[in-house]
């Protein structure tokens, strides 16, 4: 099944394997990220969801950007939280080829899961976030562009699978953890064209990061039930 083959590639990728050409790109996308990220924490977008969310937040485990390290939160409220502020002035990253931007949900995840996680090599950090970057943006050419003329908006579906990978890969799942995280991921998130022009908008990729919990080993055991993607009916088929 598909969701199998790519929860296979995802654990096997190796630092080793990676081209130097795309170590650089996944430095300077995270940077861009971060600085997109820091640039938009205090837009509406973001602080509405903060202040909305706030009474919520479980142990401070990870950071919220341009706090400057004041304000934490748990790491999957970390994860929405800086996909959102990230994409509020919408200068994140693109994929040219499925207009994605990639970087938003899986750094976002990444971060937020490497704090709570620590210590995560510099290594592992770039290796994870390229993997998820990979499924997320292969995941977008199989569906673009039909996904997105009938209203779809993109970075959603594919992002919360890139987030998954990502964030499969720091955890070191192994291959059935890790198609239960994509598949669940897969079947949980959407996003519509429709709210462009709001602050919804930006809520998508963080959304789509906020795919942490599933990775766990308590929400592995819950949705085991869910397995995979990889039905005949199921996105897993487009990975």
């Amino acid at each position: 099944m598909a969701t199998e083959k790519l929860a296979k590639w995802a654990i096997s990728l190796s630092y080793s394997d990676l081209p130097e050409s795309n170590v650089r790109a996944a430095v300077r996308g995270f940077y861009n990220w971060a600085g997109c990220a820091i640039g938009g924490s205090l837009l509406p977008a973001t602080t509405n969801v903060h202040s909305s969310l706030e009474p919520f937040f479980g142990p401070p485990q990870s950071s919220l950007l341009g706090s400057q390290g004041s304000k934490k939160a748990d790491a999957q409220h970390a994860a929405l939280l800086n996909g959102i502020a990230s994409h509020g002035h919408d200068y994140d990253d693109a994929h040219l080829d499925t207009i994605i931007h990639p970087t938003g949900p899986v750094a976002s995840a990444l971060l937020a899961v490497s704090e709570w996680k620590k210590p995560v090599s510099g290594r592992d950090f770039i290796l994870a976030l390229l993997a998820g970057i990979e499924a997320e943006c292969k995941l977008g050419l199989t569906v673009w562009p039909h996904h997105y003329d009938i209203g779809w908006y993109i970075i959603s579906p594919t992002g919360s699978v890139g987030a998954a990978v990502v964030v499969g890969k720091v955890l070191g799942l192994d291959v059935v953890a890790m198609q239960h995280a994509i598949g669940v991921a897969a079947t949980q998130v959407m996003g519509l064209r429709e709210m462009f022009g709001s602050h919804t908008k930006s809520f998508h990729p963080g959304r789509g990061a906020e795919w942490v919990d599933g990775c766990c080993d308590g929400g592995r055991r819950v949705y085991e039930s869910a397995a995979s993607a990889g039905g005949e009916e199921g996105v897993g088929e487009f990975c």
